[in-house]
């Protein structure tokens, strides 16, 4: 079993190591190098072959828009994850580094960062797994599967729990003694071979649709982890005469899917806006959830169907939730809508989907190869939610073509 290997770039000496300290304390990861500034960075990526790099945006030298510039005019395609600032004036500069090839990006810890580094510990985890798994599997290594990294977000997460609920020192005690238990178990029974790959999707479940297919009056989409390039695929090839609205739902921090929406309508050929509460859902148009917000569709009568945006508590550790999004529209749209799923970590939208499909909607999945995580569309696909798996170079075209055919 491989390791996914890292190149940090950081002016920060303090950030380097502790973000070091999360990588190298993950299984199946290692630091393989780390940089102060862009020029020291392009100097080791011929010598370190990482298979990602986490990059920092503000940098004496060359700065991490530089240093963007630099790969995409020298075609290095290893992915790259940016750590940004949550201020407004962050936000614009972190779209033009997703506009230059930048794979995605994650908020640096507000206040004290030696506190708050397990803030996003997990996040960075996700992501590093998700983009540099991909490329560690295309270019020959054998590593761990994004649900393995799934899990052990989720023994973090209890981790943390005992921790608030115990104290740290006997939550740690307390643990130990469950993997010491847990290890004399393994210990006496068989040798088992664990599989760290990717799942095979299950046989998808039956549905037996409730009425047939309708004229589709919306569109809604479900993405995470890989979302903004895809989006930024789908969109810049979607039919400028289509005639449905879309609502979409990227899992996104809050501060930054305004920015995020401008950067699409400047690509899109439909208009795409931030959403707000109280929109009326017209078409041609393309609403983004505002981050930190659910967003559903619901009906104020005489025809006419509008957005309501709330912060109801998380769903699936999400807010905004794809399922909220999809349940809204099983629920107004019934079989008069088109339900998508893309890329994406966890089961988000999975359930909600395959509800969509039992009252006559249309449904499209992202297929595995193309997606960065294969987890969200797997989900969806074995609850027998997803009609059609497609790929991403084909998704807007054939989000385009059902749409015409069935208007």
């Amino acid at each position: 079993m491989d390791d996914i290997s890292v190149l940090i770039c950081d002016d920060s000496a303090l950030m380097r190591n502790l973000i070091s300290r999360v990588i190298d304390g993950t299984e199946g990861m290692q630091i393989v190098g780390k940089a102060m500034n862009g020029q020291f960075l392009i100097d080791k990526i011929p010598i370190l072959k990482p298979d990602v790099i986490v990059l920092d945006i503000e940098m004496p030298v060359m700065n991490g828009i530089e240093f963007l510039k630099y790969r995409k005019a020298n075609r290095i395609d290893i992915p790259v994850i940016i750590l940004s600032s949550i201020a407004e004036k962050g936000a614009v500069v972190t779209m033009q580094c997703l506009e230059l090839g930048a794979s995605d990006f994650i908020t640096k810890p507000n206040g004290s960062i030696s506190a708050d580094i397990s803030s996003v510990a997990d996040r960075l985890v996700e992501m590093i797994s998700s983009y540099g798994g991909m490329y560690a599997r295309r270019h020959g290594k054998t590593v761990r599967s994004s649900d393995f990294y799934l899990n052990l977000a989720s023994e973090r997460a209890v981790t943390r729990k005992l921790q608030a609920a115990m104290g740290e020192e006997k939550a740690n005690q307390f643990l130990a003694a469950e993997r010491e238990r847990k290890s004399q178990i393994e210990r006496s029974q068989p040798a088992k071979h664990f599989d760290f790959s990717t799942p095979t999707p299950k046989e998808p479940a039956a549905i037996k649709p409730l009425r047939d297919g309708g004229r589709i009056e919306a569109i809604a989409i479900g993405i995470s982890t890989g979302g903004p390039n895809a989006l930024r695929e789908v969109f810049k090839c979607i039919d400028p005469h289509l005639k449905q609205p879309i609502l979409v739902v990227q899992h996104m921090p809050a501060g930054f899917t305004h920015e995020f929406a401008n950067s699409l309508d400047k690509i899109c050929p439909l208009s795409v806006k931030e959403a707000e509460d109280g929109d009326v859902i017209e078409g041609g148009h393309v609403y983004i959830a505002p981050g930190n917000y659910h967003i559903a569709a619901t009906s104020a009568g005489l025809g006419k169907n509008v957005i309501r945006l709330t912060q109801d508590p998380q769903r699936n550790g999400h807010r905004p939730s794809a399922d909220v999004l999809f349940e809204s529209m099983a629920k107004v749209y019934q079989n008069k809508c088109l339900g998508v799923i893309m890329t994406g970590m966890g089961k988000d939208g999975a359930v909600e989907l395959a509800e969509m499909r039992k009252q006559g909607a249309w449904t499209l999945g992202q297929d595995e190869k193309s997606s960065i995580v294969y987890g969200m569309p797997k989900v969806a696909y074995e609850l027998g939610g997803v009609q059609k798996q497609v790929s991403l170079e084909n998704m807007a075209d054939e989000i385009s073509k059902i749409a015409r055919e069935h208007l």
